[in-house]
């Protein structure tokens, strides 16, 4: 999978082979992908991106970028796509709670899919969150080899009291 994937839009039909990926891999390990079997596939990778679910990925190496966040995973961690996509995604979690995160993959990488991860993740600004409920996956290509990982979530709620001290930058 591309490290750099352009900002969906039109033009590109919203990332459609992404989407594609990101539901096919989801369909092979739970038995439900995101997109609807004979849905209008790039109206529904326009949903994805616009969905009121949080939806990311990354790809693979030693320390891999976010590849992929819809418009709801940019408002939670107060990014747009250029910035979230450079952003390594280990930080995501504060460095306290980085050992768990890589509990939290290497689970999913030894199952494939998981669907009760929760959390704490950190905004740009430093405001925390507390995810619940999330379905982390591994994605698998055309080969079914790893490419890399998603999360998608819908449960999520802000910390109350949190300062700008903690910020990612």
């Amino acid at each position: 999978m591309a490290e750099y994937l352009p900002e969906p839009d039109a033009q590109n039909g919203f990332l459609l082979e992404h989407a594609r990926l990101l539901s096919d891999s989801l369909q092979h390990w739970s038995g439900c992908g995101l997109i609807e079997p004979g849905a209008e596939e790039v109206v529904a990778a326009r949903m994805l991106y616009f969905a009121p679910f949080a939806l990311l990925s990354h790809g693979t190496g030693s320390d891999p970028l976010f590849t992929y966040a819809n418009r709801t995973a940019q408002a939670l961690f107060e990014m747009d796509w250029a910035e979230i996509t450079r952003l390594p995604s280990r930080l995501s979690a504060q460095a306290p709670l980085q050992a768990e995160r890589d509990a939290l993959l290497k689970r999913v990488a030894e199952q494939g899919y998981i669907d009760d991860y929760t959390g704490i993740r950190i905004a740009a600004s430093g405001r925390r969150f507390y995810i619940e409920q999330a379905t982390v996956w591994n994605l698998l290509d055309s080969r079914q080899q790893p490419c890399g990982q998603a999360a998608m979530f819908a449960l999520w709620r802000h910390i109350a009291g949190e300062g700008s001290d903690s910020a990612l930058f």
